[in-house]
């Protein structure tokens, strides 16, 4: 499964990333919303976990643009 997680603190998405591997899950971390939009509608992922509050776009304006889109 590859997951894509969007969190703005470079040092919890580090950890959090590591654990999921550590559980044999593919992850990416992008630290903005606009480079989750970006990612998410560009690649391949299973799933996603979004910070609700990040710089450029906060996690819930991307959810609802790639609802939008149908992804």
């Amino acid at each position: 499964m590859k997951i894509l997680l969007a969190e703005d603190e470079q040092s919890l998405a580090r950890a959090i990333v590591k654990i999921l591997e550590k559980f044999n899950y593919t992850a990416e971390a992008v630290y903005n919303g606009e480079d989750a939009l970006a990612y998410l509608e560009a690649g391949d992922y299973d799933a996603a976990i979004l910070d609700i509050m990040m710089p450029k776009l906060d996690g819930i304006t991307v959810l609802k643009r790639l609802r939008a889109k149908g992804i």
